[in-house]
């Protein structure tokens, strides 16, 4: 590295004027290594210039060039890397950030440590040394006159020193004054030094004739020291009173701050009096109407409440710290208690009183109650115990044991009183319910066997022993086959018994007016109640909006089932609303089983009462559940719902079981079907029900299960038909069904309407194709014949050829088959079409213009035929078509 360093010096620096100092051999970090040297460098000349040059061997030969150059000025940071572990790397931040590997680390902090000596010697701009040991920077010796920068290179720059001004003015002046000053150098020193010794000596005169004047000072400055020292004395006398004045003032000063603080403490005392005196002084009125306060007056509950409201300001008063260690403090504290204590208690005795006199009198008022279908009214008893609702407050936040009391005293007192209410409201109810079916149903009132007795004699009469079709005739039937089956009251196939004596739709508009007036009744009986209780003792009933409560009935295979859906509310909302609930449950556990009981009453009076009942109690939930979704009645109207629903499902379900065990008689003719008619008094009652109902659904879905039970009996009735064909059978009653669903348009039924329709025409189509083969029977083998021979392959024109076929034959079977003869098979056609229809649906004329069609095609395909597979042999039927017209019509007229 020696050997470099001179070569560098002699090939590179010293043509510029420049002294290497330092050198290190280096390479960019994280690139391929082709290794530089950085030198710090000092100019020669003044004033001295520092450099860090970047030098690189030439690619071409042994000899070096300068790169790039950098003034030291311009460094801001050196970084080392690492200040404890040694690591050849460090960053040299110009106008860039420089990263450099050393070859070494003794090289990288040489050459650290030298620009350092460079800094504190040439600049006055500090250089950043980070991560740079402290030992490696304290290495180098403060600036000064004879500072080593490098060694013996540097020594000499420190010896020489330059000339000032004023020095070199001097200079010429002497060599100006002596000729031979530059000729005769050694003469011209020689004169200086003898010129420098004539003035040294005298100098030295001068000082040893100064040698008095100096006595003199000597003795001057020894008096000056007397004077300082009397000047001292003085100043500590001084000093001695300053300090006696100074512990007076701090006397003074101290006296004035205790002052202070006892004033300050005075206010602060008077102001924790105040706060108590203020805070927990209750006024004498307050005690005397606490303890001796009138409850039964307006006046005298104003002031009982302005009163409680004052004691319990007191009594929650927030104490300051230390407060309660007072002795007086204890003293208000305890009389408050025992205000409160007395209070509460005489709160308690009065409200417990007003409860139980509430009782008596309510009790008095049943008898004018007793023969109207009306609920006794509360409002007045509401409105007296509303005066003492901020008492309730007052008494629930300062003794929960009393208040708590109270709100089950009052249920047990009040649930006594509206359960005889309830129940004497609702034995005029069903006494009203019976006694509007009395009259005319007197089936209700009799025994069964005797009720069945009574129905057989009205099905006997005038119906000749014959299955006719009436509703009263498949009940005797129905009677006969089962005796074990339910009341008649619960079926469908009864309600026309039903009508027959007399139920018509205003005995059934009647029980509904009823059931509306029960559930009318009870509804704001229950809510007036309930805001009350939610007033009276200070419970939160509406919840917030963020949580809601539904009530659902639904059905799942067959079953109704009732899910109610609550969200979270807050937690003392929640609480309250479940007391209120409570609450409301037990003053009225009666009504629930009292709904049930009348709801049962109504389902045995008449199985259709179930459709008024669901429809009416359905709405009275939707409107509670508006209300509020989470309230006793929306509960309980919800609860009782679901029995109405159950006992609508068993009123349809009980219907179609009576479909299929219905019995036809194998010597009449069927007719319309008894179920087929009661479907439709059955669809058009519920239509008139269910107009703008919220339980529509429910509805739709019975159509759907009952016109399907309907559809399938009759298919069953038709196949054991034996007196009617079946084709009939389907015939007429599905034509009922398709007019009673166009008639009604009901929209869940679309389908089946559509399917009636189709079976109707299938069905009529095919009866009239069947009859048809009777008339012309002989007529209609034989062209069966000649079509089956065409159908074996013979040609149409080679059919006469046959030996059974032959013209003969054929003139032989028309021969038998004449207009008078035509005329009188259509004439019996006409009476069997007669007797096997019925005369309700009057489907007659319909059925005979279809077989007169019918006929005129089938007179047209044998005249086809004739013409096909006899030609030119002249042979036609003995009657036309407009014979065949003009005798339908005579047909038709004369019966």
């Amino acid at each position: 590295m020696t050997a470099i360093k001179h070569a560098l010096q002699r090939d590179i620096f010293t043509p510029n004027d420049e002294r290497l100092l330092s050198i290190v051999n280096v390479c960019k970090a994280g690139k391929k290594k082709r290794n530089c040297f950085l030198c710090a460098t000092v100019t020669t000349e003044r004033p001295v210039q520092v450099n860090v040059v970047k030098v690189k061997k030439s690619d071409k030969g042994d000899f070096y060039k300068r790169q790039t150059a950098w003034a030291l000025r311009d460094l801001a940071v050196v970084d080392a890397k690492d200040a404890v572990k040694e690591s050849p790397e460090f960053d040299l931040h110009f106008d860039k950030v420089y990263k450099w590997v050393a070859s070494s680390t003794v090289e990288k902090n040489t050459f650290i440590s030298c620009i350092w000596k460079l800094n504190q010697r040439y600049l006055r701009k500090k250089i950043d040394f980070i991560n740079v040991s402290s030992q490696l920077l304290e290495e180098s010796v403060p600036s000064g006159e004879n500072q080593s920068v490098a060694g013996g290179d540097e020594e000499a720059v420190d010896e020489y020193q330059e000339l000032n001004a004023r020095e070199e003015q001097d200079i010429e002046i002497m060599m100006e004054g002596c000729e031979y000053a530059i000729a005769n150098a050694e003469a011209f020193a020689e004169k200086l030094s003898r010129e420098l010794q004539v003035l040294d000596g005298a100098n030295i005169q001068s000082i040893m004739a100064s040698e008095k004047q100096v006595n003199i000072l000597m003795k001057l400055l020894d008096e000056a020291l007397k004077e300082v020292d009397q000047i001292e004395l003085k100043l500590s006398s001084y000093e001695e009173m300053l300090q006696s004045v100074k512990e007076q003032m701090d006397q003074i000063s101290e006296s004035n701050h205790l002052i202070h603080l006892s004033n300050t403490n005075n206010v602060k005392l008077l102001s924790e009096i105040e706060f108590l005196v203020n805070h927990m002084d209750l006024a004498k009125g307050h005690i005397k109407a606490l303890q001796e306060g009138d409850l039964t007056s307006s006046r005298g509950i104003e002031a009982c409440t302005n009163a409680a409201d004052a004691l319990l300001q007191c009594m929650n008063v927030a104490l300051r710290p230390g407060h309660d260690m007072l002795h007086a403090v204890k003293q208000q504290q305890q009389r408050f208690s025992d205000l409160r204590e007395q209070f509460a208690r005489r709160l308690a005795s009065h409200l417990n009183s007003v409860f139980v006199q509430q009782g008596h009198d309510q009790s008095s008022t049943l008898a004018q109650h007793s023969a109207e279908l009306t609920l006794p009214n509360h409002h007045p008893f509401h409105r007296d115990l509303l005066r003492y609702a901020k008492l309730m407050e007052w008494l629930k936040n300062t003794d929960y044991g009393k208040y708590e009391g109270l709100t089950k005293n009052y249920m047990d007192y009040l649930s006594r009183l509206y359960e005889r209410e309830i129940k004497d409201f609702f034995e005029v109810a069903k006494i009203k319910m019976t006694g509007t079916t009395r009259e005319g149903k007197k089936f209700a009132t009799l025994p069964r066997k005797e009720s069945a007795v009574k129905q057989e004699t009205e099905s006997l009469h005038g119906s000749s022993g014959k299955l006719t079709g009436s509703t009263s005739s498949l009940n005797k039937l129905s009677v006969q086959s089962s005796g074990n089956r339910r009341s008649q009251s619960s079926s469908l196939l009864d309600m026309g018994n039903m009508s027959a004596s007399d139920l018509d739709v205003a005995d059934r508009t009647k029980f509904d007016k009823i059931f509306e007036q029960v559930l009318s009744e009870l509804e704001p009986l229950c809510l007036a109640e309930q805001d009350f209780i939610s007033k009276f003792f200070k419970l939160q009933q509406h919840q917030s909006t963020s949580g809601t409560t539904t009530n659902e009935v639904e059905e799942m295979d067959g079953v109704a089932l009732s899910r109610s859906y609550t969200s979270a509310v807050p937690q003392t909302v929640s609480s309250e609303k479940d007391m209120i609930r409570q609450m409301m449950t037990k003053i009225f556990r009666c009504i629930e089983p009292e709904l049930n009981n009348l709801i049962a009453l109504g389902d045995k009076i008449d199985s259709f009462n179930s459709l008024y009942m669901l429809v009416k109690m359905s709405h009275h939930v939707w409107t509670a559940q508006n209300v509020d979704p989470a309230s006793f009645l929306s509960t309980t109207l919800g609860n009782v719902l679901v029995t109405v629903k159950r006992n609508f499902d068993k009123c349809i379900s009980n219907q179609m079981k009576q479909m299929d065990e219905v019995k036809i008689s194998k010597k009449s003719k069927v007719g319309i079907l008894p179920f087929v008619a009661e479907f439709e008094e059955f669809a058009g009652l519920a239509e008139s029900i269910f107009k703008n109902a919220e339980r529509r659904g429910d509805l739709d879905k019975a159509y759907i299960k009952l016109i399907r039970a309907v559809f399938d009996s009759v298919e069953k009735v038709a196949n054991e038909s034996q007196k009617t064909p079946r084709d009939v059978v389907m015939m007429e009653n599905f034509h009922h069904i398709f007019a009673t669903l166009s008639r009604l348009k009901i929209s869940c039924l679309e389908a089946e309407k559509k399917e009636a329709k189709q079976k109707y025409t299938d069905h009529l189509q095919s009866y009239v194709i069947y009859s048809l083969g009777q008339p012309l029977e002989k007529l209609n083998h034989f062209f069966e014949g000649v079509e089956a021979r065409v159908a074996q392959g013979i040609r149409e024109e080679e059919v006469s050829y046959q030996l059974a076929f032959n013209k003969q034959e054929l003139r032989k079977v028309i021969k038998e088959y004449p207009g008078k003869e035509v005329k009188k098979g259509l004439d019996n056609l006409y009476k069997k079409v007669d007797k096997h229809l019925c005369e309700e649906e009057n489907l007659l004329q319909v059925v005979w213009h279809s077989m007169q069609d019918e006929f005129i095609r089938q007179y047209k395909h044998f005249e086809g035929l004739i013409a096909r597979c006899y030609p030119g042999s002249g042979i036609t039927m003995e009657f036309t078509i407009q014979d065949i017209l003009d005798y339908c019509s005579s047909i038709a007229q004369s019966h």
